[in-house]
Formats: C-alpha cells, structure tokens, sequence
C-alpha cells in the first residue's frame, strides 16, 4: 500500500463523525485494516518526525539478525523493490548506519552489514516502535497482547511463508 501520510490521515475520519455500522465493526478484516493503517500512520509520524526513513527500520532489525546480507535478500525479505531498497541503502550508508562491500564471492553483489551507529540508532528506534504499539495497544492489558501477537503471528505465517 503505497499512500502518502495526508492520505492516511484522512482514512482516519474526522473526530466527530457518527460511530461505525455495526457490520463493519463485526469484520476482522475490516477492523484488522484500520488498525494497520493506525500503526502504519503512526509510525510514519513519529520516523519522519525524527528525521527517519520509515523503511530504515526495517532494514536495520534484518541487518541485525545476522551476518551481512545481500541486497537482494533485504529487498526480498522485506517485499521492497529492489531499486527502492537501494535509495534507502544509500541514505543508510550516508549516515554511517550500515556498510556494503562487494561479495568476495561473486564481484556483482554487494553484502551489507550494520554499523555499530546503525546499532544504536536500531535501538532508539525499538523504543519508539514499542512507544508506538503501547499507545495503538493502551487498552489490552500484558496477556492480551501476547494472546493478540500469536494469533497475528499464526494468521500472518498462514498467508506468508516469512512470518514462518
């Protein structure tokens, strides 16, 4: 879904607006997409706000998962274009944030890694990514959450093979 912050600012609906039919407050599917589009929304703000690439943090939790990964495997992994990825490859390695280096291996690929700044800035930003869910999530208490991530877990690993 490729919209622009004021586009989902307006899917939220004004603040007085009459209550929701009760149908649509009946359908998962329908609620589970207003929700992603909360969260998504959300956390446009609060990256672009601080000066982030909503997308960096994305590539930032894969690069620190493991060794050093291949363009290609980034791109993949994350279902991002792969000449999309390298614009934010490029802004990544700009800031000092990660490093690419030729595949010893095979000379036309480039292994990229997480820098020990991109490591810090990957921490900053798990705290505003669990800000965020803390405030999108304020009214499930611990367990709920839990019960919630399994469920979104379980749904998500039937329909994508990643989430497995």
């Amino acid at each position: 879904m490729n919209m622009t912050i004021s586009e989902l600012k307006d899917l939220k609906g004004p603040k007085h607006a009459a209550a929701l039919p009760v149908e649509l407050r009946a359908c998962t599917g329908f609620l589970l997409a207003r929700v992603g589009i909360s969260m998504k929304l959300a956390a446009m703000e609060e990256f672009e706000g601080a000066g982030f690439n909503p997308y960096a943090y994305a590539v930032l939790a894969v690069l620190a998962e493991g060794a050093a990964e291949t363009q290609a495997t980034i791109a993949d992994t994350l279902d991002l274009d792969r000449s999309q990825l390298v614009g934010i490859l490029d802004e990544l390695e700009k800031e000092g944030l990660i490093e690419r280096r030729r595949d010893q291996a095979d000379r036309r690929r480039h292994m990229v890694s997480i820098t020990r700044d991109g490591q810090k800035l990957l921490v900053k930003m798990r705290a505003m990514v669990k800000n965020l869910e803390d405030s999108i999530l304020g009214s499930l208490n611990g367990e709920e959450r839990v019960l919630l991530q399994d469920f979104l877990q379980r749904i998500a690993a039937s329909n994508d093979h990643r989430f497995k």
